[in-house]
């Protein structure tokens, strides 16, 4: 790969981390509008959502009908965008320190993806300094966050982009948690929080949804990415990790573009 072509990648890609779509919610659902087109995007999770398969749906409108299900919802909410938060901030800060330090010893540099990486060993050290500085969180969301940023610190390699929001002309969009190197490999990340641990059924959407946004990434920068990881973060112990192969990526992405077609049509003829 030349050289322009690595810094046309790296370009793009930083170029999705200061690009924002207009969000909309209504009762429908969630829309995106590009700010410069005006073009409409539905969010990624309303698609999926819509397209679950039956028994999700109706397992869905159950608890949703039980008793103090609005404020558990609440508070899995919170307690969900708290951890997010505190991956974000390591993520982040690690990601400064390592860069900063990297170019100090001149080994910030571009490999073949078109992506720039420092070794190993100062991305880690910029995670471990970045951890040690972490705000603290609140208690009710505390464990979940610490499953998080352990495991970001055991195996996250490299950090490329966090939270980028991202769009694709089958008529989606949306915002992915995280692209980063997992033990030298490229890989896109989605982290999520539950009490429980999910089935491979459970997290049949979740696999989906990294689909979805690997579908964005490669069209708006052409970056392909090579496995997936899907983080679930829980109360207490480790987080449950669900890792995808290229292959198993590649079938999520068919798999979402599908829903997304049947989703197109079942909304125009209704």
């Amino acid at each position: 790969m030349t050289e322009n072509t690595c810094t046309s990648a790296q370009d793009a890609l930083a170029g999705l981390r200061k690009w924002r779509l207009v969000r909309h919610d209504s009762e429908e659902g969630r829309t995106y509008s590009h700010p410069e087109t005006g073009e409409i995007f539905h969010s990624v999770t309303r698609i999926l959502g819509a397209t679950a398969p039956d028994w999700q749906k109706q397992a869905l409108s159950r608890w949703l009908e039980r008793p103090g299900s609005t404020q558990e919802r609440d508070l899995a909410a919170n307690r969900g965008t708290t951890a997010h938060n505190s991956a974000e901030y390591l993520l982040k800060v690690g990601a400064k320190l390592a860069r900063q330090t990297a170019n100090k010893r001149g080994v910030w540099k571009a490999r073949e993806d078109g992506l720039e990486r420092c070794p190993p060993a100062i991305t880690k050290w910029g995670l471990e300094r970045a951890l040690e500085g972490a705000p603290r969180v609140s208690w009710h969301a505390s464990g979940y966050a610490r499953g998080l940023r352990s495991w970001i610190v055991e195996n996250v390699t490299a950090i490329h982009a966090v939270e980028f929001s991202g769009f694709h002309p089958g008529g989606w969009a949306g915002t992915c948690d995280a692209l980063v190197d997992v033990a030298g490999t490229l890989t896109i990340c989605d982290w999520k929080t539950s009490q429980n641990a999910r089935s491979e059924e459970m997290l049949s959407n979740y696999i989906d949804q990294l689909g979805a946004y690997s579908l964005q990434l490669k069209h708006l920068t052409g970056i392909k990415p090579e496995a997936g990881a899907i983080v679930v973060a829980r109360r207490s112990g480790a987080p449950q990790v669900r890792l995808l192969s290229e292959l198993e990526l590649r079938g999520a992405e068919t798999r979402f573009q599908d829903r997304a077609i049947r989703y197109f049509e079942d909304l125009a003829h209704s």
